[in-house]
């Protein structure tokens, strides 16, 4: 960053650091000691949208890298496509094996970016329910910022699709001050976006 940076305010981008990912299973440890929110076992990586013959190869990377071990005991990744043309490319794991799906966020990320795919990375999610009653809530990162944000949809408010519903700020505000030792957890609330419908919440 130059001199002319400094003086006109500009900030340096922050690298992403996907390692920091391998703190959610610590933070879903507290969670569930904390709050009563348990991981469900899916977990999710939102990118903007590739394009033929480089969406076909990286789809089959990615297979190959999370379906070729046969004792992983989960279900083939799954991608879809949201309203807004994002794709999500979705893991199962048991729910009592946070890491593993940690493990599955982590290979993703770092597959698209080492393969020049850096730039359309946008999230990625692990899913958590309350235990209970099943309340969803998510853990989100985001690639760009390096940092954490609760995001927990009400059930019933109309938030199943991208058109979007009501979200407990309240909860997510009390989930931040609980993982706030696990996680860096974003400070900016304007960058807390709602992920409606998402693939794992």
């Amino acid at each position: 960053m130059g001199f002319l940076d400094r003086l006109l305010g500009r900030s340096e981008p922050v690298r992403p650091d996907l390692d920091r990912l391998f703190a959610l299973p610590s933070a879903a440890f507290t969670l569930r000691a904390a709050a009563g929110f348990a991981p469900t076992g899916l977990g999710s990586v939102c990118f903007a949208s590739v394009e033929g013959g480089a969406f076909a190869r990286l789809r089959q990377d990615v297979r190959e890298l999370l379906d070729a071990d046969t004792e992983r005991g989960g279900v083939p990744v799954e991608f879809s496509r949201d309203a807004y043309g994002y794709t999500w490319l979705l893991s199962r794991h048991p729910a009592d094996a946070p890491e593993d799906t940690v493990n599955d966020l982590h290979a993703v990320n770092t597959l698209l970016q080492d393969g020049g795919f850096g730039p359309q990375l946008l999230c990625s999610l692990m899913g958590f329910a309350r235990v209970g009653d099943g309340r969803p809530l998510a853990l989100v990162y985001l690639y760009k910022r390096g940092t954490f944000y609760p995001f927990a949809p009400i059930p019933g408010s109309g938030g199943d699709g991208p058109g979007g519903g009501k979200r407990d700020n309240a909860l997510e505000l009390e989930v931040r001050a609980t993982v706030a030792d696990d996680l860096r957890v974003e400070p900016d609330l304007s960058r807390w976006f709602p992920v409606w419908g998402a693939p794992g919440l």
